[in-house]
């Protein structure tokens, strides 16, 4: 394959790229980063781009909604032609319970900053260390 060839593959899956990056920025973060607000942020990031990635592999061009008018015995569809709901179903869950760690985490660093008065992670483990 030419160099063009690559280039041309790259700018026709230009979402993967940048669902690659949201998730290297979203790991940076959470691995990186001494603030617990920021690990949190990261780790948030990193959820959304795992989710937009599984919405895009799941589309379909020109196929057509699950949903059929007529009754199922009279009429037959082709599965390859209509979209598969289960990935956005799942992604809706997903979705969920990115929510619902996100809550809990947050209300996790306010105690651990009404407890420790700070949300830096080295300090709060040389407080933990001397208590």
């Amino acid at each position: 394959m030419t160099a063009a060839g690559y280039i041309n593959l790259i700018i026709a899956k230009y979402n993967y790229w940048i669902y690659i990056v949201l998730m290297c920025v979203g790991l940076w973060g959470m691995i990186v980063k001494r603030n617990l607000v920021k690990k949190i942020i990261g780790m948030n990031i990193l959820q959304t781009a795992i989710i937009l990635f599984y919405v895009s592999i799941a589309t379909k061009k020109g196929a057509a909604l699950p949903i059929l008018a007529h009754h199922i015995g009279a009429h037959r569809t082709d599965p390859a032609t209509i979209i598969n709901p289960l990935p956005h179903v799942l992604m809706l869950t997903a979705i969920v319970v990115s929510v619902a760690t996100l809550g809990v985490a947050l209300a996790l660093t306010i105690n651990i900053y009404k407890r420790y008065g700070t949300l830096e992670e080295d300090e709060i483990h040389d407080l933990m260390r001397n208590a």
